[in-house]
């Protein structure tokens, strides 16, 4: 999967990561907090613990699309 994202350019690296930024996040934590308000209330520690994992956990799919993307276009 990762040669797969090796091979496209840095521009549509960049707009790839800028489409997950502002459509996909938003709708990953639409579903995290719908997920985690169906259950039980659980302790304050536990809810926080959930949504940090959460927070971390989406971001190594696309691990190999955010590489580099603040750095200069190394094709220029």
């Amino acid at each position: 999967m990762n040669d797969w994202f090796a091979s496209l350019s840095y521009k549509t690296r960049k707009r790839l990561a800028l489409l997950i930024l502002v459509l996909g996040l938003p709708a990953y934590i639409i579903v995290a907090v719908s997920v985690v308000s169906s259950l039980d209330r659980p302790s304050i520690l536990t809810e926080l613990a959930i949504y940090v994992g959460l927070g971390v956990l989406w971001a190594f799919p696309f691990r190999a699309i955010f590489r580099g993307i603040g750095q200069a276009d190394p094709d220029e």
